[in-house]
């Protein structure tokens, strides 16, 4: 049987790309909402798992009702604030839930890729994180980024305040303990990511190019698949793809 999934969200660009992507998972879609619905009892009962990609001020909300209801959730909204973000986690704890920045399953290889660069090359090498998406995008840094922050930040041991968003000025020598951010917009472009680690005498530069947003969604009904009856815990793509530092 199908696996039934709620998609919340669908008239986005994600939200359309999952739907086309829907027929060669074998998943069904058994209710569509987007922003001001709210789904009736019977929807929520009828889905095994809801994928959210919708606003970060709607998730909260969704996750207290899909946690009402016992069903799994997979988040892929992005862009949430602290608060958000603390709202969100405290609806979930009793519910299995996939949330991650970014789905393609190319980027999540890149996120294993970069953790180990960074725990063998240390802070010998500073890393430089380049990220660009299409002029629409709300968010700047992009999940992407913000999870390859984390993943530097977490291997080399640096605190929150290494981080430095763009450079502007006599900025001084770059010390070695910093990890540069640049964000840029422009354009239709999907999602290109690039980690540089430059090094005295050499340069190693992981990146990933996206073409096509159905590869977001094809990771996501991985994931919702990967998912359901799963024990309640929050878990990420590494976990779908059995990929552990």
């Amino acid at each position: 049987m199908p696996l039934r999934i709620l998609l919340n969200g669908y008239k986005g660009r994600m939200g359309q790309a999952i739907i086309a992507a829907a027929t060669a998972a074998d998943v069904e879609i058994v209710a569509r909402l987007d922003a001001g619905d709210r789904p009736s009892e019977k929807v929520i009962a009828d889905a095994e798992v809801v994928i959210d990609f919708s606003a970060p001020s709607a998730t909260a909300a969704l996750a207290k009702l899909v946690a009402k209801h016992g069903k799994a959730l997979v988040i892929g909204t992005t862009g949430h604030s602290p608060a958000e973000r603390k709202a969100v986690l405290a609806a979930i704890k009793n519910i299995p839930v996939v949330w991650a920045g970014n789905y393609s399953i190319g980027v999540n290889l890149l996120n294993y890729l970069v953790q180990q660069a960074a725990t063998t090359l240390g802070p010998s090498a500073p890393v430089e994180i380049v990220e660009m998406h299409h002029r629409h995008k709300k968010d700047a840094p992009s999940g992407t980024a913000e999870k390859l922050i984390e993943i530097v930040r977490a291997a080399q041991r640096l605190p929150a305040s290494a981080v430095v968003h763009g450079r502007q000025g006599l900025v001084g020598p770059r010390p070695e303990a910093q990890i540069g951010v640049h964000s840029l917009r422009g354009g239709d472009v999907v999602g290109d990511h690039t980690v540089i680690f430059a090094a005295e005498g050499e340069r190693l530069e992981l990146t990933h190019k996206a073409s096509n947003r159905s590869i977001f969604a094809v990771g996501a009904l991985r994931a919702a698949q990967w998912l359901a009856g799963r024990p309640a815990g929050l878990y990420g793509m590494a976990d779908v793809l059995g990929l552990k530092a």
